[in-house]
């Protein structure tokens, strides 16, 4: 129940009770309406901009951010952990495989280069963790590009292994003839007395003593480009493409066991010593050529010698002595 008031009338020397008038009470009650609502819209305005009430949907969105940016730093570590992994790899691409097989390798500009042109995360700008995302990709880019980079590098050292493997197989390593014991090599390499003239000459070749029909093998794999006795002083001869530019030859022979054409494998049985054609005894002339240039055979030997043997015969070979043909 609300309070009466009373004023003292002067007039009537009595208190009269004080009437409140409408219109005052209409302004009061609309001006405390009026602050009530610009108080509630403020404190609302605040709470929508502060986290200090937000809906279940919102702690959700939150708990999920926070997710997100613990999986990003995540992620983060393990490209730190795949960068190492890949910069070692890189490493020994350049500084082993490479080198051993002579390629270039390949300079880090190349493999760490970005992508140049149009902005590749333009999509990604104008949220609020845009940075962090827009790093993050770039990294994901740049590594995915240096591991086709060196996939690419790989395949090509596949390729060069396998020419390498070629090559080895192809280069012509061994004796031709069974000469263990060391022997039966005559005469070497380098300037030689003629057995028929006397006079010094270049031989350009090996001569292996050995009795008529003692069997003969090609040094390495190639191809049987010629077997015939159609080249002047070498007699019924042999000649071997082994590929990469080198050829063996041999020559004096009795008979072939090959024919030109065919496919021979290292340590094939390609022929017979012999003394046919510009010979003073039995023996087999062995010859090898790089690039269409005749180069001493002693090089070679390495596939059936030790360095001990390899010592003795070349001690031997580089006597200038009568050579055989």
């Amino acid at each position: 129940m609300s309070k009466v008031k009373y004023y003292y009338d002067p007039d009537t020397l009595s208190y009269r009770k004080i009437e409140a008038q409408k219109s005052r009470k209409y302004r009061n009650i609309s001006l405390f309406l009026l602050g009530s609502f610009l108080f509630g819209l403020l404190g609302l305005t605040i709470l929508l901009n502060t986290n200090f009430i937000n809906t279940p949907k919102e702690l959700s969105l939150q708990r999920e951010v926070k997710n997100y940016e613990l999986q990003f730093e995540l992620l983060d570590r393990k490209m730190d952990q795949v960068e190492q992994v890949l910069a070692n790899i890189e490493d020994r691409d350049n500084n082993i495989y490479r080198l051993y097989f002579e390629a270039n390798p390949i300079p880090d500009e190349q493999r760490k280069a970005g992508f140049g042109g149009v902005n590749r995360y333009k999509s990604l700008e104008g949220f609020n963790n845009s940075e962090m995302i827009i790093s993050t990709t770039k990294r994901m880019d740049i590594i995915q590009k240096q591991m086709v980079i060196q996939s690419k590098s790989l395949d090509e050292i596949t390729v060069l292994a396998e020419e390498k493997e070629k090559l080895l197989a192809a280069i012509p390593a061994i004796q031709p003839i069974s000469n263990e014991d060391l022997t039966r090599m005559a005469s070497g390499y380098g300037w030689r007395s003629d057995p028929f003239t006397k006079a010094r000459k270049m031989h350009w070749g090996m001569d292996f003593t050995s009795p008529k029909g003692t069997p003969v093998y090609a040094t390495g794999d190639g191809k049987v480009i010629r077997a015939d006795s159609n080249s002047s002083g070498y007699g019924n001869h042999i000649r071997i493409d082994h590929g990469f530019g080198y050829v063996s030859l041999y020559g004096h022979l009795s008979k072939y066991n090959v024919t030109a054409g065919r496919m021979v494998k290292r340590g094939d049985l390609i022929g017979f010593v012999g003394s046919t054609g510009r010979s003073e005894a039995p023996h087999l002339h062995y010859e090898i050529f790089k690039d269409e240039q005749r180069i001493n055979p002693i090089n070679f030997y390495y596939g059936s010698l030790t360095a001990e043997e390899f010592d003795n015969m070349l001690r031997t070979a580089s006597q200038e002595n009568q050579s055989l043909d």
